[in-house]
């Protein structure tokens, strides 16, 4: 079983609302890792985060990731630093993985100050840029398609944006076997 698309990119680029609505075009199921991790740990991830910290959250993360793209079929959105494990990179080989691209600017105005995000705690600006830099060659270098997010000016909160991009999206995979 394969996961018809798995989403990647970072906070604010779009992953679980376009990701949602992608499926509803593609007439599949939606799956985020993020809330697969919620479940596992039983508390939301900013709080799992805070009280556990990073390394122990990439652990359940790399296992939620690993379970959603063995059992999915549909629609996959993985957090934004899971491709940082080389075996989730690994496990990617092979997969229709989607880089959904964001401006630094359109991604700071979809996530707003970030509370509920602790890894982006204190100069949002400054620590989404480093995510910029750090993550930006890794979702490069693993995505069959690069598609832009950016043009529609807040996917995560105006659903007629986030539906234009999501129908986009589904014809552009219709081309990529």
């Amino acid at each position: 079983m394969r996961p018809a698309a798995v989403l990647i990119g970072v906070p604010g680029s779009g992953k679980t609302t376009v990701g949602a609505l992608l499926a509803e075009h593609l007439g599949v199921a939606f799956r985020d890792t993020d809330h697969d991790i919620a479940a596992l740990c039983g508390t939301p991830v900013p709080d799992f985060v805070r009280r556990h910290g990073e390394a122990r959250f990439r652990a359940l993360e790399r296992e939620a990731v690993r379970a959603a793209l063995d059992e999915h079929d549909g629609v996959l959105a993985l957090g934004g630093g899971a491709v940082l494990d080389e075996a989730t990179q690994r496990r990617l080989a092979g997969h229709r993985v989607v880089h959904l691209k964001v401006g630094l600017s359109t991604a700071l105005a979809r996530i707003g100050s970030a509370q509920d995000r602790p890894l982006l705690a204190g100069d949002v600006e400054s620590r989404l840029g480093e995510l910029f830099r750090v993550r930006g060659p890794v979702y490069r270098r693993l995505a069959r398609l690069e598609f832009d997010t950016d043009t529609d000016t807040n996917a995560d909160t105006d659903a007629g944006s986030a539906d234009g991009t999501a129908q986009r999206l589904a014809h552009a995979l219709g081309a990529v076997a």
